[in-house]
């Protein structure tokens, strides 16, 4: 069975943290200043991806040091390119490696992260590139946003030189968001997924991965406070001559009794509308091969029972 297209809608809140600090602006959150909303790149989206598949012993291409700094990708080349050639009893010279099917179906295998997200790898007077089938834009929140007024922190540490005594210390800000319920546009593209080999374990190993990562890997202490409360992969018959899109304007935070929208402090504090969502989902539902859903038991909405009333068992609950 080939990859299926597909529309990815994911939805994860971030309370009393910062979910994606600017570094140009003090690591304050990133935020659009005209409409109050909290943005997220899709890069810090796939670190906590990639981070989650390494520390399950995938193999990944962007993969950080001990010391917490990205490996340098000519050296990532080679140690793979050197670890090809172990594996295989070749002798391929880096000059030669673009050109070697063999190799490129090695390093396809071995890599979730490349057959999911593409790279572009340097090699000696070139590159290999490879673009993939799975892309997210980047995240913003669904409701304005209220930045906490950040005090300087101080942090202290002991002399660590054998000649050094006392205490060293930095000041910095800690900004951080009150509450911020983040939505992710992603797609999944059949036409790409042959060139990067992609699998349909990969794409439920992605369906786990946006399950768990961030419960395992925002664990730092400006990170934590984060959890996902939505995810919605939907997948289109092979006949299907468009796509549903961007489904984050068709869920709506509505704000339960006593509480405000640009005020919001828990998940408890609203109710999620899905009218829209449900409504272009019946409207397209003959072109709908399968979806699959989460909903966190938090999560005030019906999208399960609605999906359910249109698709019947084509609805996957994750």
């Amino acid at each position: 069975m080939s990859i299926a297209d597909a529309d990815i809608l994911y939805l994860y809140d971030a309370k009393l943290t910062n979910p994606n600090g600017d570094p140009d602006e003090e690591n304050k959150p990133r935020m659009d200043e005209a409409t109050g909303r909290n943005l997220v790149s899709d890069v810090r989206l796939k670190r906590y991806l990639r981070d989650f598949w390494l520390n399950n012993g995938e193999d990944i291409w962007v993969r950080k040091r001990e010391d917490g700094t990205t490996t340098d990708a000519k050296g990532r080349m080679k140690l793979l390119l050197e670890t090809f050639n172990g594996e295989t009893s070749n002798s391929l010279k880096e000059k030669d490696a673009r050109g070697s099917t063999e190799f490129k179906d090695w390093l396809l295998d071995r890599l979730v992260d490349v057959r999911l997200f593409g790279a572009t790898m340097p090699m000696e007077n070139t590159s290999l590139t490879f673009t993939g089938p799975v892309q997210f834009g980047w995240g913003y929140s669904l409701h304005r946003v209220e930045v906490n007024n950040s005090a300087t922190i101080s942090s202290h540490f002991a002399g660590r030189d054998a000649g050094e005594k006392g205490e060293y210390g930095t000041f910095g800000k800690d900004w951080r968001v009150y509450y911020s319920l983040i939505g992710f546009h992603g797609l999944v593209s059949r036409a790409r997924a042959r060139h990067t080999r992609l699998t349909d374990a990969d794409v439920a190993a992605l369906d786990t991965a946006m399950l768990e990562a961030i419960p395992n890997e925002a664990t730092t202490r400006s990170k934590i406070g984060q959890l996902p409360r939505l995810y919605l992969r939907v997948e289109y018959a092979d006949d299907a001559r468009s796509r549903l899109g961007d489904l984050r304007e068709d869920v709506k935070p509505k704000e339960k009794e006593g509480k405000r929208l640009d005020a919001l402090r828990d998940v408890r504090d609203y109710s999620l509308n899905v009218e829209a969502l449900v409504r272009r989902v019946s409207e397209r539902e003959a072109q709908i091969q399968a979806v699959h859903l989460h909903v966190n038991t938090d999560l005030d909405t019906s999208l399960e029972a609605d999906l359910g009333n249109v698709l019947g068992d084509r609805l996957t609950v994750l």
